[in-house]
């Protein structure tokens, strides 16, 4: 910003604005990785949710696994911005609940069924934390885009 007094050099103020609009494209690029990932995360919550009853066929067998999304860092080699990427999804390892049900084909000799891991709270929870992580990124991408657009309506 220029002191009270002196005007600004024309060469100098277009830089900086050029500085600006390289800056809201970068938070651009990390706002839409944090809602691709955020989407990826909808995504399995919505498997996990489908198969939250869908057990073995025989007995013993294995019935559906919950599977989480863990996420990492990489950065953009273009630009050097630090970005959010889906590192995997993998199988949640905890203990399948046993239910009751005789009459299933996938109970075991005493009647007993394996069930999926799937705690239909805990999915619930998470696509509420996933849905606000992507709305925050869309927020600040319609906040960004608009700066953008002023910004690129000033160099011309």
């Amino acid at each position: 910003m220029s002191k009270p007094g002196k005007m600004s050099k024309p060469g100098k103020t277009r830089r900086r604005q050029e500085r600006t609009a390289m800056n809201l494209s970068d938070t651009l690029k990390i706002s839409a990785s944090g809602m691709a990932a955020q989407s990826t995360r909808l995504r399995v919550i919505a498997e996990n949710l489908a198969n939250a009853d869908t057990t073995g066929a025989t007995p013993g067998a294995k019935p559906y696994q919950r599977q989480t999304v863990t996420f990492g860092e990489r950065v953009d080699q273009a630009s050097g911005v630090p970005l959010v990427t889906v590192t995997g999804v993998r199988p949640d390892t905890s203990a399948f609940p046993l239910r009751y049900d005789p009459a299933n084909p996938a109970a075991n000799a005493q009647g007993y069924v394996r069930m999926p891991n799937v705690n239909m709270f805990a999915e619930m929870t998470d696509m509420r934390q996933a849905q606000r992580s992507y709305d925050a990124n869309l927020e600040v991408m319609q906040i960004a885009r608009g700066m953008l657009t002023r910004a690129i309506g000033i160099l011309k």
